[in-house]
């Protein structure tokens, strides 16, 4: 079966010339004349390579690359920026926003085949490990106190339990692990033993060693709770390194990134493919959920990549407000509702066991299954 390359520029003379030369060599060839149409294409089509021009009327090549690179369907495709931008600059851009190669006009076609050739040989040469890389979901909240370590735990054992595929929760947050003392894990250093070694010593082997698998079938990487841990986030490129290499582990990654005030934030990020946000109905917390959402957008969150809010309450509905008000507030439709349940939250507590397990089939469960089935509907197969 002929090697599919997709060509994206917004000039005809090149799509045509440089198609032409491929054709020839027994290349199937795919063409794009924006960055919109070269995403869609990427997705549906699956090209063994892309040849992407970065100056184009709509999405320019670097924000191309970025986005074929966030998604679990496209990062895999190998990316062969091909433009007439020479400066240095612009080549340190590329390669940033993920591309594998940078080649500036005009090149001699025999150049331009073999640095072809090589990128192919190289994607078939990949372990298939690296070619499955899982979905990422970041868990956050615009303060402390509403769940957000809760839904990601549950959410976790509710998706694992829908689809039978591996499923790992982490806590990203140092010094502030809560799923050791809950669940009586006494294995809570894996994050910390991580973010103590060097970035190139964190590879998935390694990572493997230190999750905790529980007897509801998924895997935890925990974090301690105590203080002298904290300073362990500033370790960011090995956090950097750790979030990159969870994906080869499993399916499926929840985070657990607690608020957005700690540093590196914005790289956690960058590594999700959406986030879910954590809120709850009362006035402040609502406001403060609108400007999170407003923050995320700015960042393409609800735009590009998706964002979903989920509200945890804990008290009866007469003293809150309700779902209407809070989209209103909010200007997004909420998700899920978890419905108050401090009878289930104090057995899970006092038994150590997933607030999910208490009462399987019970309305808690039942909420949690129903955002799982939501969440099995996005996720790549």
């Amino acid at each position: 079966m002929a090697v599919k390359v997709l060509i994206v520029d917004d000039d005809v003379q090149t799509l045509r010339l440089v198609g032409l030369m491929l054709e020839r060599q027994g290349y199937k060839i795919l063409a794009a004349n924006c960055g919109t149409q070269a995403i869609q294409m990427a997705q549906s089509e699956q090209p063994e390579v892309i040849i992407l021009d970065v100056m184009m009327p709509d999405l320019d090549g670097f924000e191309v690359t970025r986005q074929l690179r966030d998604n679990p369907q496209t990062a895999d495709i190998p990316i062969l920026m091909f433009t007439a931008k020479s400066q240095v600059e612009d080549k340190v851009t590329g390669y940033e926003a993920g591309a594998d190669d940078y080649l500036t006009k005009p090149i001699h076609p025999a150049e331009l085949t073999a640095r072809l050739r090589a990128l192919i040989a190289r994607r078939q040469a990949r372990p298939a490990a690296y070619k499955a890389r899982g979905y990422t979901i970041g868990v956050i909240g615009p303060k402390g106190g509403l769940g957000v370590s809760t839904l990601a735990l549950n959410l976790a054992i509710a998706y694992h339990q829908k689809t039978k595929t591996e499923v790992i929760a982490a806590e990203v947050r140092p010094g502030q692990g809560t799923w050791g003392l809950e669940l009586s894990q006494p294995h809570t250093s894996g994050l910390s033993n991580l973010l103590h070694m060097r970035p190139t010593d964190i590879t998935p082997e390694v990572i493997e060693n230190e999750l905790v698998r529980l007897p509801y079938g998924i895997r935890l990487l925990m974090a301690q709770s105590c203080m002298k841990e904290a300073d362990l986030m500033c370790c960011t490129d090995q956090m950097e390194t750790l979030v990159d290499q969870l994906p080869l582990l499993a399916k499926l990654v929840l985070l657990d990134m607690g608020t957005f005030n700690m540093p590196g934030f914005d790289m956690l990020l960058n590594h999700c493919n959406e986030v879910i946000v954590v809120t709850e109905p009362y006035p402040h917390t609502v406001q403060r959920t609108r400007q999170l959402i407003d923050d995320l957008g700015n960042k393409g969150y609800g735009r590009s990549k998706l964002l979903s809010v989920v509200s945890i309450n804990r008290v009866r509905a007469d003293v809150q407000l309700s779902i209407i008000q809070m989209q209103e507030i909010l200007g997004v439709p909420i998700s899920q509702v978890i419905p108050p349940a401090p009878e289930i939250a104090y057995q899970a507590t006092t038994r150590g066991i997933p607030l999910i397990q208490v009462q399987i089939g019970g309305v808690i469960s039942q909420q949690f299954n129903l955002l799982a089935d939501r969440l099995a509907q996005r996720v790549p197969a």
